[in-house]
């Protein structure tokens, strides 16, 4: 795969071994570029270090649903932590109400309050959604998402999800999933997302994609998703590595 891939979504924070190594195995895998994402408030500055070490790597700052035990987020530490110039996104924020964490109240306050950052700050937002679709979508129009737009990262959801979604301005990112034997539905979905709303992701450490499914994910698996996809609308890997990493500069400014 000639054309260099981007991983729009990984926790490099957590992988199972050091970041010169990973990063290594990923460029050496074509990936060129990736978005650390911060889950809580106890690992931001982690994050962002991370993306003040490494040139290849960029950082969101955020507060993740299903966080129980790290402290709450105000707005202005948010919008602080936005004016960093590594940090690109906010997020990750959204509702899972199937891990439900410290409730779906806690977690719809914490998604607007993300949402108003987004928008004050002119950062895209990064949405995480796991069998909350109707709320998520519902907030988002609420709170006025689509004046900062983002990505529904990890994306599960039917087609009328991810219309709804792009209708505010928002991109879908595809991970290792579409690998996975039971995901026929959302490989349907996948061949129906118009080239200028799609991005790839791993989700690193978590949902490794097949023929590495049940062991720890890395960067550097993103060839797999981008060899499905591609399989999947027909076209050459390249195409997939072009026309995602064109979307995520688009969508993020980065580097």
């Amino acid at each position: 795969m000639e054309a260099r891939l981007i991983d729009s979504h990984c926790h490099l924070d957590r992988l199972d071994e050091e970041p010169d190594a990973a990063l290594e195995r990923a460029r050496e895998a074509g990936v060129e570029a990736l978005l650390c994402v911060s889950i809580n408030m106890e690992n931001v500055r982690q994050v962002i270090g991370l993306a003040q070490r490494y040139p290849m790597v960029c950082a969101s700052v955020g507060v993740h649903p299903n966080e129980r035990q790290g402290r709450d987020v105000e707005l202005q530490e948010l919008l602080s932590l936005a004016e960093e110039p590594e940090v690109v996104a906010i997020g990750e924020t959204g509702l899972d109400y199937f891990r439900a964490g410290r409730g779906p109240e806690w977690q719809q306050e914490c998604f607007r309050l993300h949402i108003e950052a987004a928008r004050k700050s002119a950062k895209p937002l990064i949405v995480h959604t796991r069998d909350a679709a109707q709320d998520t979508l519902r907030i988002m129009r609420e709170a006025g998402a689509a004046e900062a737009g983002g990505v529904m990262h990890c994306f599960t959801g039917d087609l009328e999800t991810a219309q709804e979604a792009m209708e505010m301005g928002f991109y879908i990112s595809f991970s290792g999933i579409i690998t996975f034997g039971n995901a026929a539905p959302l490989r349907e979905v996948a061949r129906q997302i118009p080239d200028d709303r799609l991005l790839i992701e791993t989700d690193a450490p978590y949902l490794a994609p097949v023929p590495h499914r049940g062991k720890p994910n890395h960067p550097a698996y993103l060839r797999e998703v981008a060899r499905c996809l591609a399989e999947l609308r027909g076209c050459p890997p390249e195409e997939i590595a072009r026309i995602t990493t064109a979307n995520f500069r688009a969508l993020f400014r980065c580097r």
